[in-house]
Formats: structure tokens, C-alpha cells, sequence
């Protein structure tokens, strides 16, 4: 790690700490509050023990760190009364919901477009850095995988609102009365995951000069052969050995 990677993660702990004890008094609803930073307890710790031997780029922790602060925000208020639209109307005389035509709160909505847009490239990077993906995969493989964990997060939430009911099922859950709410949340964090990768594929596009070999070499055939039947009575010869 250069010293200027070394001196900005401090920075972007100490700001993402700084917010986290300042919304953690006083959250509007302590037991969804909890819920909520499940992941911050889950995430942040990992990335503490493992940066030494696999320490991201500048780039990606600070998208881990904006929507680390978008999530502990809605973990404060719960994500369906963030009071954005009052903050705006504040600042602006004007409501943002109106001038967008909004109906409900969308605070929510704006997390899930983030997840995918804002975690896609740090997604990316392990990709690359451990799989050892290239080419194509190295931009299908992070969609595939902010689609299919989104989908895991809408049936846990699911799940929590099944088992804790009442208020706190409903505020973990941010429907808002939506039936379609999950699946809408689930199609936000895969667009905002397609523009992601999107620009970071124009962008290696003008940058790699290989761009177009490698994007060719990861779709060329490496094993010709199938990998069914054939491939288990290879294993099991070769057990028998």
C-alpha cells in the first residue's frame, strides 16, 4: 500500500465513525436500529482483518464508505422516514418528492440503486484479484452477484418481518405498503449495478489497449470437452487408481 492509501482509509474511518456514534444516539427505532447494523457489525470487521493482505483500491473504499454512510443513516431513521424530502424543502423552499413526482418515501429505493452502483466496482475487484476472472466475466460476474445478494437481502428482510411482526417487522421490511416493493428494489440495485459496470467497461475499453483480445480470450472455449458424465467416470478411473 502507497502512503497516500495509508493515510486516506484512516480518514474514511474516522468520518464513517464518526457518523455511526452520532446516529447510534437516539435512532428512532432501537430495535430496527440493531437489525440494520447487522451488516455494519458483519462487513466493517472483515474488512478490518483482511485489508493487510487484501487491501482494496482507494476507489472502492470510498464507494464502500458512501454507501456505508447512506446505510447507517437509514438504519437511524429507519429507511421509509429518512426526512430527505424536509431537508430539501429546507434548503430549496421546495419538495423534492413534488418536483420529482414521487409519492412515497424513496429513500429506500435510493440505498438499493446505490448498492449496485456504488458496490458493483469493489465486487469487481475480488473478482479479479482472487477468482482470477477476465474479459467478460470480469464485468458479468459482479451483476450476477449484486442481483442474486439483493434478492438474498428481500427474502431476509422477508423473513424478519415474518418473525419479529408488528412494528418492527414493518419498519425492518420499508414496504410502505407496496406489493411490489421487493422486486422493485431488487430491478434499482441491478441498474444501478449495469451502469457501474457499464462505464467501468467503456472505460477500460479507451484505457486497454488488449481490451478487445482479453474481452475475446475469456469467451474462447477452454475445455472442449463436456463435463457431465464423462468427467465423473474420469474422477472415479482415477480414484481407483
Amino acid at each position: 500500500m502507497t502512503s497516500s492509501h495509508t493515510l486516506y482509509l484512516p480518514i474514511l474511518v474516522a468520518l464513517f465513525l464518526a457518523e455511526w456514534v452520532v446516529l447510534a444516539i437516539n435512532p428512532l427505532h432501537r430495535n430496527d436500529w440493531i437489525l440494520e447494523n447487522l451488516l455494519v457489525f458483519l462487513v466493517v470487521p472483515i474488512l478490518a482483518l483482511t485489508y493487510r493482505r487484501f487491501p482494496f483500491s482507494k476507489v472502492s473504499y470510498t464507494l464502500l464508505f458512501i454507501f456505508g454512510c447512506l446505510h447507517v443513516l437509514g438504519a437511524h431513521y429507519t429507511y421509509a422516514d429518512v426526512p430527505y424530502d424536509s431537508w430539501w424543502t429546507l434548503l430549496t423552499g421546495r419538495s423534492f418528492n413534488e418536483l420529482l413526482g414521487w409519492e412515497r418515501n424513496n429513500f429506500d429505493r435510493i440505498v438499493h440503486f446505490s448498492y449496485g452502483l456504488l458496490l458493483a466496482y469493489p465486487i469487481r475487484e475480488v473478482y479479479l484479484r482472487i477468482a482470477g476472472v477476465r474479459g467478460f466475466w470480469g464485468y458479468v460476474f459482479p451483476l450476477s452477484f449484486i442481483m442474486s445478494t439483493s434478492m438474498t437481502f428481500e427474502l431476509a428482510e422477508w423473513g424478519a418481518a415474518t418473525v419479529f411482526g408488528g412494528d418492527l417487522g414493518m419498519a425492518y421490511l420499508g414496504a410502505q405498503g407496496d406489493e411490489w416493493d421487493a422486486h422493485k428494489d431488487m430491478a434499482l440495485a441491478s441498474v444501478g449495478a449495469v451502469i457501474a459496470m457499464s462505464f467501468t467497461a467503456n472505460l477500460n475499453m479507451y484505457l486497454q489497449r488488449d481490451f478487445a483480445h482479453e474481452w475475446a480470450e475469456s469467451l474462447r472455449i477452454k475445455q472442449p470437452s463436456p463435463l457431465g458424465e464423462q468427467e465423473i467416470q474420469r474422477l472415479w478411473k482415477q480414484r481407483q487408481k
